[in-house]
């Protein structure tokens, strides 16, 4: 039985705790907010829905220190990442950190040393690399058939409201949100990008705020990339477009090309065709699901969560690394910063 503790009890918590009550073998022991108020809300929701009863940890310290708590969840505002991460593993605790992992590389990197130091495992959430679609994707890749990758594209193309970025003190700032719609909304997209084409060598991107007010960062961004292959890429990033429209990534090279667009695969083909095509094709065209956050930030599958939680459970079950480890979480971020850099110089960014 593995326990768990919760930091930051916002929205994302209850998805990690819907997720969390699908795998067998883990059970949530304590909650902590540095506004008692939101862990207090978020305890009751739980005892009404399930009849489960967690504990409030007064603090931080106190809820690290509990001896029934193997792993702690962060889930606060992007920007305040660091300080619980590194606290749970001063103590001993597995860390499981939201996206983005933190907003600078420098407070990404006290997180995965205090991890390295203190020899206990770390993941970064990107449960959008635990899709089907985006396996067999994956699977495809490695096994080489689009030959020699050539281009990959992503878009993040969603709507936000003015009250989104009201309601929250946080969101919108450069101190705690870390960015806009590609530090915020679009790291998936990145962080999947990445996943399939390899590793960034230079960006150029623009960034602009266009469709609300009071916010610090950017609503709209575009970036090209190449990559360490020699491949190019794009990324699309908004919370700007009405109303809002799924996710799309897509693989290219000189023998083949697929095309994501959430779990619905809009391209499948190859110059030379496998048996399995049809069913794959079959398998994943017209599904019906989640928006996947397009327009309503909560309409959201907890189904990644709980698939990557259960691979980082046998992680540390096994001794070998999480799908999502800290170096592979900090990628998105110095990527996405890249680009912040080279809207802000007006120049080519190397990585």
């Amino acid at each position: 039985m593995f326990g768990i503790g919760i930091v930051g009890c916002g929205m994302i918590a209850r998805f990690h705790v819907r997720a969390l009550n699908d795998i067998p073998g883990t059970r949530v022991a304590a909650l902590f907010d540095q506004v008692p108020a939101s862990a207090q809300k978020l305890q009751k929701e739980v005892k009404e829905q399930w009849n489960i009863e967690y504990d409030v940890a007064a603090d931080l310290n106190a809820l690290v220190a509990r001896k029934d708590v193997d792993i702690v969840i962060v889930t606060t505002p992007s920007g305040n990442h660091m300080e619980p991460s590194v606290a749970a593993a001063n103590a001993g605790k597995h860390v499981v950190v939201e996206k983005p992992m933190e907003i600078t590389l420098q407070r990404c990197d006290a997180i995965i040393n205090a991890c390295e130091k203190n020899k206990v495992k770390l993941c970064t959430i990107f449960p959008s690399r635990f899709g089907d679609a985006n396996v067999e994707l994956k699977k495809a890749i490695t096994a080489g058939r689009f030959g020699k990758l050539t281009l990959g594209e992503t878009a993040c193309k969603w709507w936000r409201e003015q009250s989104y970025y009201d309601q929250g003190g946080w969101r919108g700032t450069w101190a705690l949100d870390g960015g806009g719609s590609l530090m915020n909304q679009a790291i998936h997209n990145v962080d999947l990008l990445l996943w399939m084409m390899g590793d960034v060598t230079h960006i150029m991107g623009f960034t602009a705020m266009l469709a609300h007010q009071r916010i610090e960062v950017e609503d709209t961004a575009v970036a090209a990339l190449r990559f360490k292959s020699g491949a190019l890429g794009f990324i699309q990033a908004t919370t700007s477009v009405w109303p809002g429209y799924p996710k799309t990534i897509a693989v290219h090279g000189d023998q083949g090309s697929a095309v994501i667009e959430q779990e619905d695969l809009l391209r499948w083909e190859f110059k030379n065709a496998s048996p399995d095509d049809d069913a794959i094709r079959a398998r994943f065209s017209q599904k019906v699901g989640a928006s996947g956050g397009s327009s309503n930030p909560a309409a959201i599958s907890h189904v990644g969560h709980a698939r990557q939680l259960e691979d980082f459970i046998q992680a540390i079950r096994t001794g070998k690394a999480p799908l999502v480890d800290g170096r592979e979480g900090r990628k998105a971020v110095e990527v996405i910063l890249g680009v912040y850099e080279s809207n802000k110089t007006g120049k080519l960014v190397a990585i």
